[in-house]
């Protein structure tokens, strides 16, 4: 009996121990709650004033706005050409006697490039060049007698006649026989010959390709829609993909005629050549500028958001010393190369933030 009465006794005392650190426990647990409210408390109020200083913020970077200049092009495939390409051609038919130049060769204007047969105009000549020489003998007896007061005037003039009607004869047929030459009608660089000796030619068939690039332009068929926009005299920009090279040049021409078939018109860029060695039919891109303002505003294409029908952006507003992000609607007008031109909702002077738009919005502290 002894000894069941001392483990009771030790029983109790172990529960009654037991039931103290619970309590305890339940009383701390309570304070910790009541510090945690108060800690959120004290940091909500203080992140109104003072966010920077806890870490609320969001790190971004903002582009201030300044004027700027927007240009637009409307950009086409165009093809080199000189601005003198030409084909030399027979005169006369007749069949090739010799070929005087080489593909490579500089001509200069009315050279020889090659001659056609003209033995039987050259036989003809011989022989009135013979008629001639006694045609004019006789005018000169018939003249001596008319001085004279010898013969008829009806004699005299005669002769003189049949003397100006030789000469005449014989300079026609020079004529032709020059025109059985092969002339080249500019200064230029023989690119192509189509004929070989033997060949028979005829009038209007092309012989000698020949291409003068002391003076080139570009020509470009250009969408029909494009009309309005492009004048005489619009800056342009000729880009050659394949030599990495821009030049500067001006619209010369714009068609007034509209391609039925294609819907397309021409334009045409001259330009004087420099050390690059240019060919025939390069394909180049023509750039045509038919958009120019200055002093606008003007963003990268990725800074612009888009909410439902609506264009925004995030201007970061100083307030007390701190950047808020604010969202501001926009208008745009038109886009060219990655850039946008800004119409409406942004002012000179103004931060737009350009990254970390994805973890803001309307009314987040940022940090520059």
């Amino acid at each position: 009996m002894k000894k069941l009465s001392i483990f009771l006794l030790s029983a109790i005392f172990i529960f009654g121990c037991s039931n103290d650190k619970q309590a305890e426990l339940q009383k701390l647990i309570k304070q910790r709650d009541a510090l945690n409210l108060q800690i959120e408390t004290l940091q909500t109020e203080i992140a109104k004033t003072d966010t920077v200083k806890i870490g609320k913020y969001v790190e971004v970077a903002a582009l201030e706005i300044t004027p700027l200049t927007f240009d637009h092009f409307i950009e086409v495939q165009g093809k080199l050409d000189g601005e003198e390409n030409v084909s030399a051609t027979a005169m006369s038919m007749g069949v090739v006697e010799s070929i005087s130049v080489s593909e490579g060769d500089y001509v200069k204007k009315d050279q020889t490039l090659a001659v056609l047969n003209d033995d039987v105009m050259q036989q003809t000549l011989k022989q009135l060049q013979t008629q001639l020489e006694f045609v004019t003998d006789l005018y000169n007896r018939q003249k001596a007698l008319w001085e004279q007061k010898i013969g008829s005037e009806v004699q005299y003039l005669s002769a003189k006649n049949n003397k100006e009607a030789l000469e005449s004869q014989i300079k026609t047929m020079r004529e032709q026989i020059d025109m059985a030459r092969v002339k080249s009608p500019i200064n230029g660089t023989i690119e192509e010959i189509s004929i070989k000796v033997g060949q028979g030619v005829s009038p209007g068939l092309p012989l000698f390709k020949i291409i003068n690039f002391s003076a080139a332009k570009i020509v470009a068929d250009v969408s029909e829609s494009y009309s309005p926009n492009i004048k005489k005299g619009d800056n342009a920009i000729i880009a050659f993909p394949d030599l990495n090279r821009e030049i500067k040049a001006k619209v010369d021409f714009s068609s007034k005629f509209i391609n039925p078939v294609n819907r397309t018109f021409q334009v045409i860029v001259k330009f004087i050549p420099n050390d690059i060695e240019y060919r025939a039919n390069m394909i180049t891109v023509l750039k045509i500028n038919d958009y120019h303002k200055e002093n606008t505003i003007v963003l990268p294409i990725n800074y612009i958001q888009n909410d439902k029908d609506q264009k925004f952006v995030f201007i970061a507003e100083n307030e007390n010393g701190n950047y808020i992000a604010k969202k501001r609607q926009i208008k745009t007008g038109i886009e060219y190369n990655g850039t946008v031109e800004i119409l409406e909702g942004i002012k000179i002077g103004e931060k737009v933030i350009t990254t970390g738009i994805s973890d803001i919005e309307d009314g987040t502290t940022v940090k520059i």
